[in-house]
């Protein structure tokens, strides 16, 4: 059975971990002074590397060529050929446990936890136990792990991983160090892909990477996981067919339905969003796209210095684009147009007819503008 492209391509070193900068420093200049702690919390948007770092973690804590050789320590890397670290990769070390907070939520879990965590490593230097999904745990679970997360055992090290921080109790985030993970820029993520796809020998275009990477929303695993259900189609992947499988539309087309709207081409507009439709398009996410688009029209309109924040999702072609759009419209305008489609999308999502509210909304908007 062929091996997930977001497992086999996991970061090895914290190095890899793709722009998580702080963390990365943090974490290295730690191991590299032997001051690594014994609780921690990494939370953030899902697949941007929380878990994984966990992972580094345990295998800095127990690379057998980081505590013989002191030289080597001080790169604050693991070394990845060691026994200990080998087993960590493969996913059996007797050291690190992981736990699955979303069905192991509850006190007898965290009992069980305390019995174990008392026992020695049984190779290692340190055990590591890692909670995955950690807002999941009950009250009294969390009221059980407490103690445990105050004063753990020389040897232990508890790592706690959650997408929603605010659930965790204060009483627990007061007793660990906090690590805030934030989603990966789309040219970040394109790079990854491509990168994988030349070493996987995934022929695909670009513009498919790119939309992938969109899709994806920052978390790198979805856009690998992504990646490795296209890939199937082999031959030589393209846009159409990214498009064709996720129901998305590329940037291009809802950019070119914005400068049709920005200057009032009722006509054209129809015609695109019905071009849409022949193509099977969904056009409810389309209209989420739109709205996001327009937001960030609308920002560069008010606020053009905006334009290199916007390069985090967008490429610089397509932020040019933008601007260029943004040039031409009036910011009363879109303010208006953005409520519209607000609304329409609000109805669309529960509407048997899903297209119409769009159409009525760019109808009300533009229709007095074309009779002017």
């Amino acid at each position: 059975m062929a091996q997930a492209l977001y497992r086999k391509y996991r970061s090895k070193k914290l190095e890899d971990l793709l722009e998580q900068e702080t963390t990365v420093h943090i974490l290295k200049n730690a191991a590299k002074n032997g001051r690594l702690g014994q609780a921690y919390i990494f939370y953030g948007p899902r697949g941007t590397g929380k878990t994984s770092t966990a992972r580094l973690l345990a295998k800095l804590l127990n690379c057998e060529k980081r505590r013989t050789d002191p030289e080597f320590a001080k790169l604050g890397e693991p070394c990845n050929a060691c026994a200990a670290c080998r087993e960590v990769d493969a996913q059996n070390s007797f050291d690190v446990m992981e736990i699955d907070a979303a069905s192991n939520r509850g006190i007898d879990e965290i009992r069980n936890l305390k019995e174990s965590i008392r026992t020695a490593p049984a190779s290692g230097g340190s055990k590591v136990y890692i909670i995955d999904e950690a807002h999941m745990l009950t009250g009294a679970a969390w009221n059980a792990l407490l103690k445990t997360l105050e004063e753990p055992p020389r040897h232990a090290v508890i790592v706690l991983a959650t997408t929603e921080y605010e659930k965790l109790p204060p009483t627990i985030t007061s007793r660990a160090q906090r690590f805030a993970f934030k989603k990966v820029s789309k040219g970040a993520i394109v790079k990854k892909l491509s990168e994988e796809a030349k070493a996987e020998r995934i022929k695909i275009e670009e513009p498919a990477l790119e939309l992938i990477a969109a899709i994806a929303e920052g978390s790198v695993r979805d856009a690998e996981s992504l990646l490795d259900q296209i890939s199937s189609l082999g031959g030589s992947i393209t846009l159409a067919d990214v498009e064709r499988i996720t129901g998305r539309t590329g940037l291009a087309k809802v950019a070119s339905l914005a400068e049709l709207i920005v200057h009032g081409d009722l006509a054209g507009s129809i015609a695109a969003l019905s071009a849409l439709a022949d193509e099977g398009g969904n056009p409810v996410q389309f209209t989420k796209d739109l709205i996001h688009y327009l937001r960030r029209m609308l920002s560069l309109k008010l606020n053009p210095g905006l334009a290199a924040a916007f390069e985090r999702d967008l490429t610089k072609e397509e932020v040019a684009s933008l601007k260029k759009i943004s040039d031409g419209a009036d910011a009363a305008f879109l303010i208006a147009l953005e409520k519209a489609l607000i609304r329409a999308y609000s109805e669309m999502r529960y509407s048997p007819f899903a297209a119409i509210p769009l159409e009525i909304a760019l109808a009300e908007m533009l229709a007095p503008r074309a009779a002017s």
